[in-house]
């Protein structure tokens, strides 16, 4: 059988891709599908099949997806291009004879208000209508979306609009590790899971930086329109400050809070902790 994962020069996918070879599917079996393959050079010397797919390319992923028995859809990186982009995927994996397609999608995607819903609610929705057998993992909140913050939290504090909204964050690492197992595992079609870690408010992960740092991190909460003006002061270009504040706005009304154990089953395992991934973020900084 043959497993796929597109994406792989990302952090995602490369991952994914480490954990099926981890897994002890042997490495004639794995495809990393990329926009550089360059990138992939040390997975090829691993015995790994690497091959050239690009999103905006269609004729590339029909070629890369040719003889593909499973494939890892990792969501495109371009918000508001995804869902032409995504498209071409459904269209590319059903021309393929693909058996079974596992796709990243975002927690409650079906009914989420968040701006960001739309285009993975669009690719669920191209997805069924394909026909393809299909598992939809509804990504929680990467960690990482906040540890990669923490030198301007450090220096200024965490701000937000969420609330007191939770978020069941998880390492990108650990969502990763679930998807490599559905690729490879039984039992998965037509299914939907939704994974995240335990959960948190802001307020509570900048105190919980604060003890693991020895700074004072406080948590300002603002009105979305509020967080939107300190983003664009910040330097984040309008349309993705937009987003930002949007996702907030959607995690106080418990938009980024999953319920349930999916990604603990799918692991065996508890989720990474989330002070773990925050001492070794500290720790890299230092």
């Amino acid at each position: 059988m043959t497993l796929a994962v597109t994406g792989a020069t990302g952090p995602f996918g490369r991952h994914a891709v480490e954990t099926l070879l981890r897994l002890g599917i042997p490495a004639g079996q794995i495809i990393a599908i990329g926009r550089d393959p360059g990138k992939l050079d040390d997975l090829r010397t691993l015995g790994v099949t690497v091959r050239f797919g690009d999103y905006n390319d269609p004729a590339s992923l029909r070629a890369a997806f040719a003889g593909v028995d499973r494939l890892l859809f990792v969501s495109g990186s371009e918000v508001g291009q995804r869902i032409r982009q995504h498209q071409a995927v459904v269209d590319a994996a059903q021309e393929a004879g693909v058996g079974l397609v596992v796709y990243t999608s975002l927690p409650k995607a079906d009914t989420s208000t968040m701006m960001l819903a739309e285009e993975h609610q669009a690719t669920e929705r191209a997805l069924i209508a394909s026909g393809i057998p299909y598992a939809f993992l509804r990504n929680g909140w990467y960690l990482e979306n906040y540890t990669r913050q923490l030198p301007a939290m450090l220096e200024h504090g965490l701000f937000g609009a969420a609330g007191p909204g939770q978020i069941s964050a998880a390492s990108r690492g650990d969502l990763a590790e679930a998807a490599a197992v559905v690729l490879a595992g039984e039992g998965h079609e037509n299914q939907v899971y939704e994974l995240g870690g335990p959960s948190f408010t802001l307020a509570e992960l900048a105190a919980e930086i604060s003890q693991l740092s020895g700074r004072d991190v406080g948590y300002t909460d603002l009105s979305e329109d509020g967080y939107v003006k300190v983003l664009v002061e910040a330097g984040v270009p309008a349309p993705a400050a937009a987003v930002y504040a949007d996702s907030d706005r959607a995690a106080a009304d418990g938009a980024l809070y999953v319920e349930g154990d999916d990604l603990e089953r799918l692991l065996g395992r508890p989720a990474t902790p989330r002070s773990e991934v925050l001492r070794a973020a500290l720790a890299a900084l230092a």
